[in-house]
Order: structure tokens, then sequence, then C-alpha cells
């Protein structure tokens, strides 16, 4: 048998605070109506005094190892994908590893934006495929808040904060990562962006983004990656248990299942309740649905995602 990296066990993590669509409203030229209308989202967590994408990324590995059965200490690797690190450098990652205890093991960040998980979770299979790994650690991981520009009701009401985990153990059967499928195209910066960078203008910058064209590129893009790697998995849609999107916009999981003719009913949505957490968006989902116990052992998972460069990507598993 081959040898595959499983996903093990699963977590997440979010700030102590939720903030309503209402809530938001009292302080932003918006409605509850109008956001809901327009992307599906009721509510989102904003991070706090204390709570940082490392803190966040750490709970959310502690949770997966816990659900994994795994000391830390077995660990051989963590990547996070973040577009909001604690610190220019060093990587978030060498700080999660530092919270969990790990003395040395592989760790480095991921920066891809919202396709961060997907692209950290090719490098982690890979690795374990190669046999130079046997336990991985992958968070995804954002503080988002801090980089929004609160008078910008087009961007602003769209994202919100948190962290999800999964932990790659190298095992040989059925399960695993069977297939993974990336891609960047960077003409398209200016479609969705920060304004600014340490090589730049010296600031971190605030995100600034055309929506319509962002949908535009999404519903075509993220459809035919999950094709790619459907087909280099040796799989269809039909074979597909269910789908665990990247949470950006209702609208776009919703034209994206019709594209692929996919049920609704199989993709798992928690954009209602956590807006569009960037690289976090797709493993907290996937937990969400692990714990609540939709997703089952042996279920066929298609994950996807796209975001700012533009990068997107998929990836098929057997859980």
């Amino acid at each position: 048998m081959s040898r595959r990296a499983t996903i093990s066990g699963t977590g997440s993590a979010l700030p102590a605070r939720r903030v309503t669509n209402d809530e938001l409203a009292q302080t932003v030229d918006t409605s509850d109506e109008w956001i809901v209308e327009r992307t599906g989202i009721r509510a989102r967590y904003i991070a706090g005094e204390g709570e940082t994408t490392g803190t966040l990324a750490a709970e959310a590995a502690r949770k997966a190892l816990d659900a994994a059965g795994i000391a830390a200490t077995d660990v051989g690797l963590i990547i996070v994908a973040t577009a909001t690190p604690d610190q220019t450098f060093p990587a978030t990652a060498t700080r999660v590893q530092a919270s969990l205890g790990i003395d040395d093991c592989i760790a480095f960040d991921v920066a891809a934006v919202c396709s961060g998980f997907l692209y950290a979770l090719s490098v982690a299979d890979s690795m374990i495929r190669a046999g130079g790994i046997d336990i991985a650690v992958v968070i995804g991981s954002e503080t988002f808040s801090r980089i929004l520009d609160w008078e910008d009701r087009a961007t602003c009401v769209l994202f919100g904060d948190g962290a999800g985990a999964v932990v790659l153990k190298a095992e040989e059967g059925e399960r695993g990562i069977l297939s993974t499928a990336l891609h960047a195209d960077g003409r398209h910066n200016q479609l969705l962006y920060v304004d600014g960078g340490p090589s730049t203008t010296g600031t971190v910058g605030k995100v600034r983004m055309r929506g319509s064209e962002v949908f535009r590129h999404a519903v075509v893009n993220l459809a035919a990656v999950l094709g790619e790697a459907l087909d280099k998995a040796g799989l269809t849609p039909a074979d597909v248990d269910w789908v665990v999107p990247h949470q950006a916009n209702r609208r776009i999981l919703d034209a994206t299942a019709r594209k692929l003719g996919l049920s609704p009913d199989r993709m798992i949505v928690t954009v209602d309740q956590h807006a569009n957490t960037s690289a976090a968006s797709v493993p907290l989902a996937l937990d969400v649905a692990v714990r609540d116990g939709r997703i089952q052992r042996g279920d066929l998972i298609v994950f996807e995602a796209m975001g700012g460069g533009f990068t997107w990507g998929a990836a098929v598993a057997r859980y």
C-alpha cells in the first residue's frame, strides 16, 4: 500500500468576542439585511487584547492533537498558513511550536491568503509522502480584523478572525490526501490586495477589493480546480460526500455547487457565523463538521479555496 498523509485530528479556535451584523451596523454604514442578502454572513468573531494569529493557531493545534491522541512532542512539522502573522519575522509557526512545548521540529509559515491552508496542506502531504516527516500539524489562522478599513463597508463586513488545524499522520491504506491542485495568477493583484507592506510603504496597509470581479473569477476558477483535483484522484463529483469550501460568500458557494452539479446540502457552510476567515476558513469549517458528526470516517471530502494574488487550489481526501 502507498504511504499517505491521513487526517487524524481536527481543531479550531475563535476569539471571545462575537459581533453580529446589527452590532456592526451601529458603527458602520450598513444593515443586517444588506449584508445577509449579498454575502450570507450574519456574524463574525473579532480578536481582542491578547488574542493573536499565534495564540489562536496554538489553541486550534492543541485541540487537533487532542482529537488525534498524539503528543505535541511527536510532531515533526508545523506549517501556519496566514496573511496576518504576529510579526514580520520570525514565523508564527515558531511561536506555535514554542507554545506547544516542542523544542525542535520544522516550522514555517505559508502566505497564499485564502488559499494558504490548501498550499500548506499540499506541502505537508508531499513531505510526508517523501518519508521525511511522519506527523505534521497544518494550521490556518488569521486576525484579518487588524488589516480592515472599518470605514469601507464593502470589505469590513466580510471578514472575521479565527483558526483551524489538522493533524496529518503517515499511514498506509485507503484513507488520506488523494490529490491536490494549486494555481496562481499574479496579473490580478489589484483586484484583491493589501495596500501596504514593509518593502513598499513601511506600513501594514488595509484590505482592498473589487468584489464583483473577484466573484466572477472565483466561480470559474473554483469549479475548474475542483474538477482538476477529482480527475487527478480518478473520481467524479458523484463520488463526493462533502465539499468543505473556503467561506468567502454564500453566493459563491451556491454558484460553484451549481456549476459542478453538486447538491448544496453537501456543502459545509459556516460563513453565516464566521464570515471570511481567509486561510482559517477551510480547516475551521472542517472541524465544525467533524465535531457535529456530519463528516464521518471514510467520507470523501473535497476542499477548495481562492484568494488574493490570485491563488486558488483544491484537495481531495478520504477522511
